[in-house]
């Protein structure tokens, strides 16, 4: 149950909706054909950072669209903290992808996965919210399931180049739920993804310019993939994850996010052929589990 907050920023409480934990868990399953859209993206000629960008410049319109017709509320504040879910969101993607570049997906997927750990250690240390001891069991339920479920699809120890950079982007996402979840107080759910989209495309687009990567030249499978990755996983999927985390707390929904682990795990049985092995079966209940006993806090 989520508390009032120490600092005077985070002191408005979460307006619970029965709805905020199925929306959350649709929107990490809608997540979980991401990994597949940017295997086929790279696979075609798409870099890391065009692929983030792209993403955006497909999702936008969308979003805008959906802002527009809700009407929604103009919070200054609440802006401020979508634009910081979205300089989070933007880090953790590119170092997530960064560090598949010097380790397995598996690995860096796995070290990522540590972030519920660090909101809930957040919430409890800085915002003063209390568990019960089911709530700390099922954060180590997942946990445990997402580490089985990494070791299911190839995760081993690596020469710690990758994994310290996806141990970073953990934090990274950390704190994008953190503070998209804060955002969601005091924006609707279309203005925040707006908000967080459009500063992910600034900061994807200055990084692209940079780094002087090609913004053409793909073939037709990474343009839908990126296409995909835009309207599906941007506009679909993160929406559904906005609204919901203005209606469970971000311990909660952190931990509800780890469902796009899973959905990932059959999809790539489904798309990519991969074999759906026992351990991972076991990883993914686990999670499934988790997630349940979090939801009871």
């Amino acid at each position: 149950m989520l508390g009032y907050c120490t600092l005077p920023a985070l002191v408005r409480p979460v307006q619970r909706d029965w709805r905020g934990l199925p929306a959350v868990l649709a929107g990490a399953s809608v997540l979980g054909i991401s990994a597949i859209f940017v295997k086929w993206a790279m696979a075609g000629g798409a870099s890391v950072l065009t692929i983030g960008f792209y993403r955006m410049v497909f999702a936008l319109p969308g979003a805008l669209l959906l802002a527009r017709a809700s009407g929604g509320r103009a919070d200054g504040i609440g802006r401020k903290w979508a634009i910081a879910a979205g300089v989070f969101f933007s880090a953790d993607v590119a170092l997530w992808h960064l560090a598949m570049r010097y380790t397995s997906a598996a690995n860096a997927t796995l070290l990522v996965g540590l972030s519920p750990i660090w909101v809930a250690l957040t919430a409890a240390l800085v915002w003063r919210q209390r568990f019960s001891a089911l709530g700390w069991l099922g954060q180590a339920v997942g946990l445990g399931g997402a580490l089985i479920l990494a070791l299911a699809r190839g995760a081993r120890t690596g020469n710690g180049h990758g994994e310290a950079i996806a141990f970073g982007a953990s934090f990274c996402y950390a704190a994008f739920t953190l503070t998209m979840s804060r955002a969601r107080r005091t924006l609707g759910a279309p203005q925040a993804l707006v908000w967080m989209s459009l500063t992910c495309l600034v900061v994807f687009a200055l990084a692209s310019a940079i780094a002087r990567d090609p913004l053409a030249g793909y073939d037709g499978r990474a343009w839908l993939s990126l296409v995909g990755l835009g309207l599906i996983v941007q506009l679909l999927g993160w929406w559904l994850n906005s609204w919901g985390l203005g209606h469970v707390d971000a311990a909660t929904g952190a931990i509800a996010l780890q469902m796009q682990q899973v959905a990932t795990l059959f999809l790539s049985a489904w798309l990519l052929a991969e074999p759906l092995r026992p351990l991972g079966m076991l990883g993914g209940g686990l999670i499934m589990a988790g997630i349940v006993m979090v939801a009871q806090m």
